[in-house]
């Protein structure tokens, strides 16, 4: 699983990008960039990757992403091409002093505060702001301009919510923290399918195993095992809605037990991975 770090480049004429039905369906983009980013999906559904945070959202969702924290696209691995997806990715300072300054917006400035968290928003809300978002593209800059401002003061007045994370997600990732934390996903995207010791991951780090124990915990918030079984029950649901039987998932995703498979993957998802399997077909 490699961390990207996104590079940032916002439209001609404006403080921020937009970028209307953006297809990744196929590609496993775990990324993070300086950028808030809201996201809007509807038509599918897929899971909802955001941080530690995983859970699977149904026909659409709308989640607003502080900067730095690392997500998966939403799109991965959905089952139709019909599906509509718009992302607003902007500076957490694109209004520079003004927006802790000017007081009509200090709801919004709490907005990227609370932002932090990772944020999901209720059924109320994505019906409100569903078409705008998906028509946003299509109005002139200076108007496009104020419909940022107006989408983000209705998210910063609702209380229709869902915080994601009990704490804020802090950016621990210095440039040297970057590489190497990239070096341990992608090594663990090649090899989750078999038996990974700690020893093995720890040399690649050029740190004693207590030490990378450490170093990972701070950098991801988890120990390696628990995020290695939140990365193998990922791909594990991937499978599943791909109509893999249960027993082939289990092995082919590095368990090597079907307790241990079905005692992880019910405390990750609360249900079992044959009740998650049968929930889709």
């Amino acid at each position: 699983m490699k961390l990207i770090l996104e590079e940032f480049a916002p439209d001609s004429n404006s403080s921020f990008r937009i970028m209307q039905n953006p297809r990744l369906s196929q590609i496993f983009y775990w990324h993070f960039h300086p950028e808030i980013e809201l996201v809007y999906i509807e038509g599918t559904d897929g899971t909802r990757h955001v941080g530690e945070h995983i859970s699977r959202y149904s026909y659409n969702d709308l989640v607003l992403i502080g900067s730095n924290i690392p997500h998966l696209n939403f799109d991965y691995m959905v089952k139709t091409e019909d599906y509509e997806k718009v992302v607003l990715q902007l500076s957490p300072s694109f209004l520079g002093n003004g927006l802790t300054q000017t007081p009509e917006l200090k709801g919004i400035a709490e907005l990227f505060e609370r932002s932090q968290y990772g944020i999901a928003f209720g059924e109320n809300v994505k019906l409100a702001l569903a078409e705008r978002m998906k028509n946003i593209r299509t109005i002139p800059p200076f108007d496009q301009f104020l419909e940022v401002l107006s989408i983000f003061q209705l998210l910063a007045s609702t209380t229709e919510y869902e915080l994601l994370h009990e704490k804020p997600v802090e950016n621990q990732y210095n440039k040297k923290d970057q590489e190497r934390i990239k070096r341990l996903y992608q090594f663990i995207d090649e090899n989750y399918q078999r038996k990974i010791e700690l020893s093995e991951v720890a040399e690649m780090t050029n740190l004693s195993e207590a030490a990378f124990c450490r170093y990972f915990k701070r950098m991801t918030r988890l120990t390696f095992i628990e995020f290695l079984n939140h990365y193998r029950v990922n791909q594990a649901k991937n499978l599943l809605l791909l109509d893999k039987n249960v027993t082939e998932t289990c092995f082919d995703c590095g368990f090597e037990s079907m307790s241990y498979f079905n005692r992880t993957f019910k405390k990750l998802t609360g249900v079992n991975p044959l009740a998650f399997k049968k929930h889709y077909f």
